[in-house]
């Protein structure tokens, strides 16, 4: 089983049809079918499904997917740190939710770059189920979740406290003194749920069962634009509103007779690691200037 072969079926698995597979590999299409029968063939299962129109995945093939991304995603990795290594002193794997890249760690990873410019780093930024597999599959030295890892061996740390704040574009002016949580349900909110269990069903709730939003979004960074001078609202992270504020694109709507749950994200890595590079990193990252 070559890694060719699982690139291949990586590839075809995504793109659903021979001919655009042949396209992003730049191989002609019969070798994408030779590699797909050869791996069949050492399995020993069918991986898809195939008819005139489209390929899709067999069960087997959705299996084999895991299996497939995870030796790319970690041969790719060690491959990585080994080209690193003759550059670098040291090679530090972050993971991190977008909107916690975005809203806290961003403006600290530039200045770690500045003080530490002999190492590398390498950012993912994925949901948090994600980032928590990687990090126990040793792809990952430490990431940034919303969701603690309680586990033997991985050490969470509570990072930031983010209390949430309604926002709508500043030059709508109604609620200007505050929204009751009936007013709440008539207006245009837009839904963003952070990737968050308890925050984003805590949302929900506020408005009808099966209300339908105008638009859903899971990363609220993505959001902004579709509150920029319409009458839209949503609720944003402080911290991540605060810039919106400042500058006078949007403002805050004072709450009257409710409140919002707090935002809790974690920094988690494995415990006892002695990793001396990782460590200076995670005392960067959580010092507070």
């Amino acid at each position: 089983m070559d890694l060719e072969g699982l690139r291949t079926f990586l590839v075809l698995a995504n793109t659903k049809n021979y001919t655009r597979a042949a396209g992003q590999l730049f191989v002609a299409q019969s070798t994408v079918t030779n590699r797909i029968a050869e791996l069949e063939r050492e399995l020993g299962v069918n991986l898809f499904d195939r008819t005139n129109r489209k390929v899709e995945l067999t069960q087997e093939g959705e299996k084999f997917r895991i299996y497939a991304g995870n030796v790319m995603e970690l041969t790719e990795s060690s491959l990585a740190e080994i080209t690193a290594a003759k550059h670098f002193d040291n090679h530090i794997r972050i993971g991190s939710a977008d909107s916690i890249y975005e809203g806290h760690l961003a403006e600290k990873i530039l200045r770690y770059r500045k003080e530490h410019p002999r190492d590398s780093l390498r950012i993912s930024i994925g949901v948090t189920s994600h980032l928590l597999e990687q990090l126990q599959a040793d792809m990952l030295d430490v990431v940034f979740t919303y969701l603690p890892l309680i586990k033997s061996g991985y050490h969470s740390e509570l990072y930031k406290k983010d209390a949430l704040v309604l926002v709508t574009d500043a030059a709508n002016e109604r609620y200007k003194k505050g929204i009751t949580e009936q007013q709440l349900m008539g207006v245009r909110y837009l839904m963003c749920n952070f990737a968050l269990q308890e925050v984003g069903q805590y949302i929900r709730k506020l408005f009808p069962r099966f209300h339908q939003f105008e638009l859903e979004i899971d990363d609220c960074m993505k959001i902004v634009p579709f509150l920029l001078h319409q009458d839209t609202y949503t609720f944003l992270p402080e911290d991540m509103a605060e810039p919106y504020l400042e500058r006078g694109e949007l403002r805050e709507i004072p709450l009257l007779d409710f409140s919002t749950p707090v935002i809790n994200s974690y920094i988690i890595c494995k415990r006892g690691q002695g990793n001396v590079p990782v460590d200076s990193f995670m005392a960067s990252v959580m010092s507070k200037y």
